[in-house]
């Protein structure tokens, strides 16, 4: 069966580029091994995000009383907690699976492999593409030598099915996915704590931010230890114990295994048709293009950001540079971040390090939330920092605070067209919002602030 385009993984980036390129008019089929979303809405943003929230509900009843709501938080419920998060879900799964059967999708079940640097082979059967994108995405790695047993030593993709709240857990990673998890965990009622080999949690993102969250965490209670490496476990009858290289050793009813994610690429043909790799990435040029002419790839399995709305983009670009569209290469520091733990951490563009070590002269401004209405409603704390260029464009924005992922479509809007201060400060911001305060800290960097300090 031979087609325009053959896609081998049905997840964020594989399942965009299909109905991308039907609307293109290009014929496609579609090859998942489980389920088409992938990762992201079976095992990653959907229901982790699904977590946070019941653990915000939670909190938001345990401290009803702030808000002169008399209200009694008695336990959570993780069977009616799950049920929620599948529905959610479903409804999603169910939508999606309308979308491609509307588009025309040929949408084949099963394990692909490239045969061929034009054809797959799913169950016996071959799919021929004129394009060929791969799109297998990532697993839950875990470290040489702490072997996953998915009771008492966990992933992610465990942890997301667990049907009761662990009095005590270790989480071992400080990124994304790790301070996520400590976040519900910590709601849910949990005595959570980190550990991070790099100097301080979620180390990707501006200092500034990762010590508003290490400040946020300890108000939480979440312990963690930053700067300090696994060595060894040891898994006990009700518990396990992480040892450390600095010597300190900690106990808890589960380890959750976030040291990050891995390409799914072995075994599946790749480098027995000539494609180039590295450390399991299959490489590509700004056009997800591999070395192999009509071989794409995109997502998780190429070595760009690992999140699902990058995977979007990559697709769309490539369906479109199949369909002679010539579309414009994605610009990664343009690419909005967040950390949707509580406080959430957003961010887009450059931190300040990276803007000083890329030759800039850099100014930049902090905005405390403290000084915005809606925030003071909320009882969250926070701030946005702005990081520009002297007399240039604005380099980064960078926010901590409840909700503040919100906020990141118009920063990413500033960034991405080069604005500066005095472009931005005119624009009028509804009053009383989260979002209010970016237009009060670009009045601030623009040198005429209102609720804030000069």
């Amino acid at each position: 069966m031979s087609y325009d385009v053959v896609i081998l993984g049905g997840g964020s980036g594989g399942y965009a580029c299909a109905l991308r390129a039907t609307s293109l008019g290009l014929s496609v089929a579609l090859i998942e091994a489980d389920k088409v979303g992938g990762t992201c809405l079976h095992r990653g943003c959907i229901p982790t995000k699904a977590l946070l929230h019941a653990g915000e509900v939670a909190d938001s009843a345990r401290h009803a009383g702030d808000f002169g709501v008399s209200a009694t938080f008695n336990s959570i419920d993780m069977n009616g907690v799950n049920a929620y998060k599948d529905g959610v879900i479903s409804r999603l799964y169910k939508g999606l699976s309308g979308l491609i059967k509307a588009h025309g999708v040929t949408y084949v079940e099963g394990w692909g492999k490239l045969v061929s640097p034009n054809t797959v082979e799913v169950n016996g059967v071959q799919y021929t593409g004129k394009n060929v994108v791969l799109a297998t995405g990532s697993y839950a790695k875990t470290l040489p030598g702490l072997d996953i047993d998915g009771q008492r030593v966990i992933t992610s993709d465990q942890a997301l099915k667990m049907d009761y709240v662990p009095k005590s857990a270790i989480v071992l990673g400080g990124g994304v996915i790790g301070c996520e998890f400590a976040s519900v965990w910590k709601s849910f009622g949990s005595d959570v704590t980190i550990i991070e080999g790099l100097p301080r949690l979620i180390a990707l993102e501006d200092e500034t931010s990762s010590k508003q969250l290490e400040r946020a965490f300890r108000k939480r209670k979440i312990e963690f230890e930053v700067g300090s490496k696994y060595q060894s476990h040891t898994v006990n009858a009700d518990s396990v114990t992480v040892n450390l290289e600095n010597g300190k050793s900690f106990t808890a009813e589960v380890l959750l295994v976030a040291v990050g994610r891995g390409p799914v690429s072995a075994g599946i043909g790749y480098e027995e048709q000539g494609i180039t790799m590295d450390r399991g990435y299959v490489l590509v040029d700004n056009k997800c293009r591999t070395n192999v002419p009509g071989v794409w790839a995109v997502g998780d399995l190429i070595p760009t950001l690992q999140l699902a709305h990058v995977g979007f983009q990559e697709g769309i670009l490539v369906a479109e540079e199949i369909a002679g569209l010539n579309p414009r290469p994605i610009n990664y520091d343009g690419v909005p971040r967040v950390t949707y733990s509580e406080p959430e951490v957003a961010s887009v563009g450059l931190s300040s390090a990276t803007a000083k070590e890329r030759g800039y002269d850099v100014e930049e401004i902090s905005y405390d939330l403290a000084g915005n209405g809606k925030s003071q409603i909320l009882k969250t704390a926070g701030s946005i920092k702005l990081v520009q260029q002297k007399g240039g464009p604005v380099l980064g924005i960078h926010m901590v605070g409840a909700r503040v992922g919100e906020l990141i479509g118009e920063a990413q809007v500033i960034y991405n067209w080069e604005a500066n201060a005095q472009d931005v400060a005119p624009f009028v911001h509804a009053h009383p919002t989260m979002n209010e305060a970016m237009g009060e800290a670009f009045l601030a960097l623009a040198g005429k602030p209102l609720h804030a300090h000069g």
